[in-house]
């Protein structure tokens, strides 16, 4: 890719639109978690201290366009981002009727992309407007740049039509060169770890893999129809039985680590209307998976088993981590992902990790100071890791 990076752009004395990923939880007004917030700042910070006026835009949660409500509004995030960055924050709810007014070394944030009409369709129209504020536009939104909306990819067009350079921030570019490190030539051996609760949801991912790791490691419900291809009864555990041949197709392309022991519950004990209230009551039992009865559910890898697949993790030189493999919510589900959270951080080789679930586990884990890169996309970061062109950096390539 031949992508303009922030770091060569001349900014000083020029207005710059960024799109962040500022798509965070909000409840009654306070932030729940900043981990994308904190993952914003460097390129706005770069911004402003190289010159520019900088205006930032971003979506928030699904509303429904046209029609604006407070609790997406991205005014608590204008408050965190003044006093983290320690200047003043102008939110600016009016942007389209008046545009904006930013002198060097102030910030602007506007209101929600997705409360304007012709977003998600990625109206040219749209895209116009948002181009018409900047003379510089940053795209640093990695977790969106799978969508080809207005202030993603529609606004990278319209710059680029009017001659206006634009470029990645340096989420974005630092997101690009540890998946490209990861997935174009990377050091062997190669290891996946991919958890859900479906097949079907991660085939394409699975796919991909398969093709260039020496050994994935499945975790969650996967796991389930990967036993079910490997002969095993899985009892009343959830699988995939139209997929069965597909995971034995996976299973003749490359390696694929499977527990020998898993952590079951009864059926009986589960209430799938309160799933995680009733499993912190329930009773888990480790058994081997040449021992599941009908009315039992996996729900984690058994902790000896988890060291055994650990020493794979160990071992491998490159680790691409996309889903914990249990139900790490609820403790007495959640050691083996504990334990392979931890091979993950003890490995020597280079780590990458995805998706809102493995980047909760991690967190909760304490160890996500010992991964080498955490990603901030979840579909972005799928959609790449299974080859598919986004949107938003095919523009920015153009």
């Amino acid at each position: 890719m031949t992508i303009t990076y922030l770091s060569e752009l001349d900014l000083k004395g020029k207005t710059v639109l960024i799109r962040e990923d500022l798509n965070v939880p909000i409840k009654d007004g306070v932030i729940m978690s900043d981990v994308r917030l904190q993952a914003s700042l460097p390129t706005i910070k770069t911004c402003l201290d190289k010159g520019a006026g900088v205006i930032v835009c971003s979506h928030l949660g699904r509303p429904t366009e046209g029609e604006p409500e407070s609790k997406y509004s991205l005014a608590p995030i204008a408050t965190y981002l003044a006093d983290k960055l320690g200047v003043n924050v102008a939110f600016s709810t009016d942007y389209l009727q008046n545009g904006v007014l930013v002198q060097a070394g102030e910030l602007v944030l506007l209101e929600n992309v997705r409360f304007n009409v012709g977003e998600k369709k990625n109206s040219p129209e749209l895209s116009q407007h948002y181009a018409n504020l900047c003379d510089v536009f940053v795209m640093d939104a990695f977790g969106t740049a799978h969508r080809a909306q207005a202030s993603t990819e529609g606004v990278i067009k319209a710059c680029i039509k009017d001659g206006k350079p634009v470029c990645a921030g340096n989420l974005l570019s630092a997101e690009l060169d540890a998946l490209a490190k990861a997935l174009d030539n990377p050091t062997k051996p190669v290891l996946a770890i991919v958890g859900g609760s479906k097949v079907s949801t991660k085939l394409d991912v699975l796919n991909s893999l398969a093709q260039i790791c020496d050994s994935i490691l499945v975790g969650g419900g996967i796991a389930n129809t990967f036993l079910v291809a490997s002969g095993k009864n899985v009892g009343a555990s959830l699988y995939e039985s139209d997929l069965v041949d597909t995971a034995k197709d996976i299973m003749s392309k490359t390696q694929i680590l499977l527990p020998t022991h898993v952590v079951v519950a009864n059926k009986g004990e589960i209430d799938f209307d309160d799933f995680l209230g009733s499993l912190a009551k329930a009773t888990a039992i480790i058994k081997s998976v040449d021992e599941i009865g009908e009315n039992d559910m996996i729900l984690d890898i058994a902790p000896d088993s988890a060291k055994q697949l650990a020493k794979h993790i160990i071992n491998a030189k490159t680790i691409l981590f996309n889903g914990p493999v249990g139900v790490f919510e609820v403790d007495a589900f959640g050691e083996g992902t504990a334990i392979i959270c931890q091979a993950v951080a003890d490995s020597a080789g280079f780590s990458i990790a995805g998706g809102g679930d493995t980047l909760a586990a991690i967190d909760k884990y304490g160890v996500a100071d010992k991964i080498d890169y955490l990603s901030t996309g979840g579909g972005a970061f799928l959609e790449f890791v299974e080859g598919k062109e986004l949107p938003a950096i095919k523009a920015l390539d153009n």
